[in-house]
């Protein structure tokens, strides 16, 4: 039954959780953009540019989606490309890692709301990994990770 403190729990999965697991996923693609010397930019959310500060963009909905692109790398081979379009599932995995980590040592309490970003985390590396056209030339994750391992070939990242 989905009674009311389920309600809660929902709002604080879509407006807080979610977004900082997206923020991690792209954070992660950044990272490799970023350390094989490519300029990058993203964004969390749709709408109207709320808040902007060099290559991170806030819009007005911020929980709805969010996406990083970046241009040309400076080490441009195939294993830079494989890990900047591996970068969100990486990150998204290896902070659940670190989680469990941190729990097991009993670093920090284990909580609900832990349980709620792993599952996310999980979710998001896991529908990342499918293999996706989405159309001009947009692909999910791990059909741009087969694109490059398969075809050589360096597809944009708007994921």
């Amino acid at each position: 039954m989905f009674g009311f403190s389920d309600f809660t729990g929902f709002l604080l999965a879509l407006l807080f959780i979610y977004p900082i697991v997206s923020l991690i996923h792209e954070l992660g693609h950044s990272f490799f953009a970023w350390l094989f010397g490519g300029k990058f930019k993203f964004s969390l959310g749709r709408g109207r540019i709320i808040f902007q500060k060099g290559p991170f963009i806030l819009n007005s909905m911020y929980f709805l989606d969010a996406f990083c692109e970046y241009e040309q790398l400076k080490w441009n081979n195939r294993l830079s490309h494989f890990l900047v379009h591996a970068g969100g599932v990486i990150f998204n995995l290896g902070s659940v890692l670190v989680l469990n980590l941190l729990i097991s040592q009993n670093i920090i309490e284990p909580h609900p709301i832990w349980v709620r970003y792993s599952y996310f985390s999980v979710w998001i590396a896991t529908f990342s990994l499918l293999p996706v056209d989405y159309g001009d030339e947009n692909y999910s994750d791990g059909l741009s990770i087969y694109h490059v391992i398969r075809n050589h070939k360096w597809p944009k990242l708007t994921g």
